[in-house]
């Protein structure tokens, strides 16, 4: 059973993370934890799940439990643009309208993207414990989730290597000014930020350690099962701690007909995930799906056992 304050709820697309998650924000917001609930995945459905309309600001859905969508595109928008404002201080006014353009196109570029969506996570990761006693986190399909969990990671050398290099050209300046008989001690604030972005990449991956897990939505099918096992390993490897697994649609032991079959085949796969990860929780296979403030509180019941 794990106790982390964030919880990344992840898997193949259409496994049911967006209903899994606001269900586990629901149990946790009943056990008296300020939660918040955030969509990182593209294809936004976790409003349509809350019946309410959400954006990148939290908002209170129900007692103790607030909730966002949070977009790549808005982020990385708003990030250039601050830059585009920092640069017009810098830059000559002429070469500012290239600038302007190189950057807006820039916006569009996963990496962009990515880094953007990473730096809104920080922000909402720094929240908990101050804000939120909990953060639970609706990813996108696994390949996704991976990149953003293990991005901090590989940024942070990058920007280690940023810093490097202009530490050195300043040292250059400072003896140049010196030979000529002037002083170069003027705050750098280029370098500042580079030490700030390089500090808060190294806080967040600490925490992503310490204080979260992530819990692996699969339907016991085998395809989405062996895609889940690469997953398993990626996450182990990164050293992101692996919480208990949920697996959705199970089809009750008692059915007969086709579902009887079906679930003779679910059987070979349940056997694996136990194998692999241990008991996990099992949903089992609704008629109509869980639609509904009723049927998400009788899921967040459903995941009591969930640590």
């Amino acid at each position: 059973m794990t106790s982390a304050a964030i919880r990344f709820l992840g898997g193949k697309g259409g496994v049911g993370k967006t209903t899994l998650a606001a269900a586990l924000a629901l149990r946790e917001a009943g056990r008296g934890l300020r939660t918040l609930v955030v969509s990182t995945d593209p294809a936004h459905s976790l409003g349509d799940v809350l019946d309410t309309r959400l954006g990148d600001d939290p908002r209170p859905v129900a007692s103790g439990l607030w909730a966002a969508e949070v977009s790549g595109e808005a982020q990385a928008e708003r990030r250039v643009a601050q830059i585009v404002d920092d640069a017009a201080e810098s830059v000559p006014r002429e070469v500012l309208p290239a600038v302007r353009a190189h950057l807006e196109r820039a916006v569009a570029s996963p990496g962009t993207v990515e880094a953007a969506l990473l730096d809104r996570l920080a922000d909402l990761v720094e929240q908990v414990p101050a804000a939120y006693d909990r953060l639970v986190v609706d990813s996108a399909p696994t390949g996704h989730m991976l990149r953003l969990l293990t991005l901090p990671d590989l940024v942070t050398p990058w920007i280690e290597g940023l810093a490097r290099s202009r530490e050195r050209a300043r040292d250059a300046d400072r003896m140049f000014a010196g030979m000529l008989g002037h002083r170069a001690d003027d705050p750098d604030p280029l370098l500042a930020r580079l030490h700030a972005r390089r500090d808060r990449m190294a806080g967040l991956r600490g925490r992503l350690r310490s204080d979260a897990a992530v819990h692996l939505v699969v339907v016991p099918e085998r395809l989405v099962w062996t895609e889940t096992e690469r997953a398993i390993d990626a996450l182990v490897e990164a050293g992101i701690p692996l919480a208990t697994a949920v697996v959705n649609r199970v089809v009750p032991a008692n059915e007969a007909g086709l579902l009887a079959a079906t679930r003779a085949s679910q059987d070979e796969v349940l056997a694996a995930v136990r194998a692999r990860v241990g008991d996990g929780v099992e949903i089992p296979l609704l008629a109509d799906g869980p639609t509904g403030s009723a049927a998400l509180t009788r899921l967040a019941a459903a995941l009591e056992d969930v640590g």
